[in-house]
C-alpha cells in the first residue's frame, strides 16, 4: 500500500542544498590526486577530517597554504602550487537539471549549506548563476564554521526561524547528513540532480 502524500502543513518549508556534488558537479578524484590511489571514500572521510581543508573552508588561511598544507598531509607527488590549480579546476559547473529544480521549489525557501572557500564559491564554472539561485547561502568560509559540526547546522536552524523538521537537507556525504539528523532536520544522502529530485519527490515537496 502506498503512503499517503503529506498534508500541505506537513511539506517541509525549507529547501538546503550542498553545492558541491548534490547541484553542481565536480571533476573526478584524479583532478586533485593525480594518480595517487586513493579510494573514493577514504578520500572523503580524510578531507571532511583534514586539518588543512577545515582551516581553509572556515576562512581561517591563505589558499598557499592550504595549497602546502593539503600536499604534505596526503603525500602527494607535487607541489603545493600544482594542487591549488588542480583544486580551482575542480568544480565543472552546475549539474544538467540544477537550474530548474530550484525553479520547480518556487513555493519554498531554498539555500545552500556548503563547505567552500572564496576561490571555488567566486571563481568556479557557473558562479554568477549559482549565487543567483538561491534565497540564502550558508558558506563555511564566510561563517567560520563547517559541516559536520553541529555549531553550522545550528546557525542554519536559527537562521531560517523554523522548526528543524520543516528543513529538508540534501547532502552527498554521509556524515554530514547524520551531523543533520541528529538536530531533527529532515537529512537525506542525494548524490547529483536526479537523486536529489527524486528525494524531494518521495516527500512530496512538488505536490
Amino acid at each position: 500500500m502506498t503512503a499517503p502524500a503529506p498534508s500541505r502543513s506537513d511539506r517541509p518549508t525549507a529547501i538546503v542544498f550542498d553545492m558541491g556534488g548534490v547541484l553542481v558537479e565536480l571533476g573526478p578524484l584524479t583532478d586533485i590526486l593525480g594518480d595517487d590511489p586513493l579510494g573514493v571514500d577514504e578520500f572523503w572521510a580524510r578531507w571532511l577530517a583534514s586539518p588543512s581543508v577545515r582551516e581553509f573552508e572556515m576562512g581561517r588561511c591563505t589558499v598557499e597554504a592550504f595549497g602546502t598544507a593539503l600536499v604534505n598531509e596526503l603525500q602527494l607527488g607535487f607541489g603545493g602550487d600544482e594542487l591549488v590549480a588542480r583544486f580551482a579546476r575542480w568544480p565543472r559547473g552546475l549539474f544538467p537539471g540544477a537550474v530548474e529544480l530550484i525553479a520547480d521549489l518556487a513555493h519554498c525557501d531554498v539555500a545552500l549549506l556548503s563547505n567552500t572557500n572564496a576561490l571555488h564559491w567566486e571563481q568556479q564554472a557557473d558562479a554568477a548563476v549559482i549565487s543567483q539561485l538561491v534565497d540564502r547561502a550558508y558558506l563555511s568560509f564566510e561563517l567560520g564554521l563547517a559541516k559536520p559540526d553541529r555549531a553550522i547546522f545550528e546557525y542554519v536552524i536559527a537562521d531560517l526561524a523554523v522548526d528543524p523538521s520543516q528543513i529538508v537537507f540534501l547532502d552527498d556525504n554521509q556524515p554530514n547528513v547524520d551531523a543533520a539528523r541528529s538536530l531533527g532536520i529532515e537529512a537525506h544522502l542525494a548524490r547529483g540532480v536526479g537523486e536529489a529530485r527524486a528525494v524531494l519527490a518521495g516527500l512530496g515537496v512538488f505536490d
